[in-house]
C-alpha cells in the first residue's frame, strides 16, 4: 500500500485498486466461478452447462458466458449443423484463472460450515445486543 505523507493514497494505487474491483466483480459472482470451473473440464454445449450449474437460469448462464466472452476468458463457437450447435471452451487466458478459481472454490466448500456457524453467532450477537437497547 502507497501512502501519501497526508495519509492519502496514492493516484496510481487508487487505480490498480479499481482494476483489481472490475476483474475480480468479473470472476468473483457465484456463476462466474462455477463455469470456469466446469469448462476447465473441455469444451461444454449450452445445455450441458445449464445442468450442471444448479440453479442457474437461461438468462443469467446467457448474461455470464456473454460477459466471460467479452472478456476473453470463453470462447464461444457455432457450428453449421441443424440445428446449430455452439460449444463454450476456456481461452487461453481463461486456463490461467481455472487453478486460482478451483482453488477459491475448494475453500468455500471446505470451510462453508465454518462461516454458516459464524454468521449464525453474529446474528445472535446482534439480537441480543438490539433486544437490550
Amino acid at each position: 500500500m502507497k501512502l501519501l505523507s497526508n495519509g492519502k493514497l496514492t493516484k496510481r494505487y487508487a487505480e490498480e485498486c479499481a482494476a483489481m474491483r472490475d476483474i475480480l466483480s468479473l470472476v468473483g459472482d457465484k456463476w462466474s466461478v462455477l463455469l470456469v470451473v466446469n469448462l476447465g473440464e473441455g469444451p461444454l454445449r449450452f445445455s450441458d452447462l445449464k445442468r450442471s450449474v444448479d440453479g442457474i437460469s437461461q438468462r443469467m448462464l446467457t448474461l455470464t458466458l456473454r460477459g466471460l466472452e467479452r472478456d476473453g476468458l470463453v470462447k464461444r463457437t457455432v457450428y453449421p449443423t441443424n440445428p446449430p450447435r455452439v460449444d463454450y471452451e476456456l481461452t487461453r487466458l481463461g486456463q490461467t484463472l481455472l487453478a486460482p478459481v478451483t482453488q477459491l472454490a475448494m475453500w468455500a466448500g471446505q470451510h462453508r460450515a465454518e462461516v454458516l456457524r459464524a454468521r449464525d453467532a453474529f446474528e445472535r450477537k446482534t439480537k441480543a445486543n438490539e433486544a437490550r437497547l
